[in-house]
């Protein structure tokens, strides 16, 4: 969330809110404005979401507006959080014109993992791939390492980097062994690595395992013993496989708002089967590796009518090096 403050046609203080338990933007602009000398009273603030009205871990952030005399506040969005919304309304009680609507669009992009954790209990998911022009992302044999070139992996840990988590899944970690960690680029903080493992059979070697906070889900009572940074939760569903809603919503439950998935083609196809992919990350290389090579989705099951087809929403295609970034949004419209 970011705000700035305005008297004038002047910045007098710009805030956002950094992490979950610190001020949000709205205080940080105003101790912004103070610290440069400026005077608040009567100035317009602009804000992505409308300041809060409830005590949660920090106050409510209308108690700062109205201390601190704002004559106008204008938010991209009414607060979709029920405990904490109506800000507007009790400003506009006190006689503070309020306004909405400005860059709404705009905010919402910002916010996207944050809203859908909000309104639908569990994070926006990502699914990243990486593939040939024919839709492959390895070898019949797993190989895949590399498919596309340097300048689209580092790329690709920017997306990293902007996550809460990252998903796996025990095909990847026992065929790539992978880290998991944003390196291409800075970051103050690493994601935390969430594992798919059906039968808990992760190695405690595994480099997956080498520092930050790990989840392994399971849907059964692992034999194995890992590194006190993994954290296990048993969450079996009703065919007896990992319940990946179940696993979204305890994620929501920890504040989880945006899930990066790199993973292998039979939990991408199960999340995109439950409805649980919000969004495609697709790096394609200009090569071609034909079949029997494996694809990007093996769904539970066949689909047997063109009806059936998910449709995508296509939000940008860029070139990055050699390669093509394609971001699309799965679409709620039926085909």
């Amino acid at each position: 969330m970011g705000c700035v403050l305005v008297r004038d046609g002047r910045v007098i203080g710009e805030g956002w809110h950094e992490r979950a338990g610190e001020a949000h933007a709205e205080i940080r602009a105003l101790a912004d404005a103070k610290a440069r000398g400026e005077a608040t009273p009567g100035a317009t603030l602009y804000v992505t979401l409308e300041p809060c009205n409830h005590y949660g871990r920090t106050p409510p952030c209308t108690d700062g507006l109205l201390a601190a005399g704002i004559g106008r506040v204008v938010a991209a969005m009414r607060d979709p959080n029920a405990i904490a919304s109506r800000g507007g309304e009790r400003l506009a009680a006190a006689g503070i014109a309020v306004e909405y609507g400005l860059c709404e669009d705009d905010a919402r992009e910002l916010n996207a993992g944050w809203i859908k954790r909000i309104t639908a209990g569990r994070p926006w998911l990502r699914v990243k791939m990486a593939a040939s022009l024919d839709g492959k992302t390895a070898l019949d044999n797993g190989a895949s390492q590399w498919i596309t070139g340097p300048a689209a992996r580092a790329d690709g840990h920017r997306w990293r980097a902007r996550s809460c988590a990252i998903l796996t899944g025990i095909g990847t970690v026992l065929q790539d062994d992978p880290r998991l960690t944003v390196r291409e680029v800075e970051t103050s903080r690493q994601p935390l690595k969430v594992i798919v493992d059906r039968h808990g059979q992760l190695p405690a070697r595994a480099r997956v395992l080498d520092g930050g906070e790990v989840i392994l889900v399971s849907a059964a009572t692992p034999q194995l013993a890992w590194p006190e940074n993994v954290e296990h939760v048993h969450l079996p569903g009703p065919d007896g496989r990992v319940d990946l809603a179940a696993m979204l919503g305890l994620l929501a439950e920890r504040g989880v708002n945006e899930l990066h998935v790199e993973a292998g083609a039979k939990l991408n196809g199960a999340l995109l089967a439950a409805g649980l992919v919000d969004e495609l990350l697709l790096y394609l290389a200009p090569c071609l590796l034909g079949d029997p090579a494996r694809g990007m989705f093996a769904l539970p099951s066949p689909l047997s009518l063109l009806a059936q087809r998910v449709q995508l929403r296509i939000r940008e295609v860029a070139r990055i090096g050699d390669d093509w970034r394609v971001l699309a949004r799965v679409s709620q419209e039926k085909a």
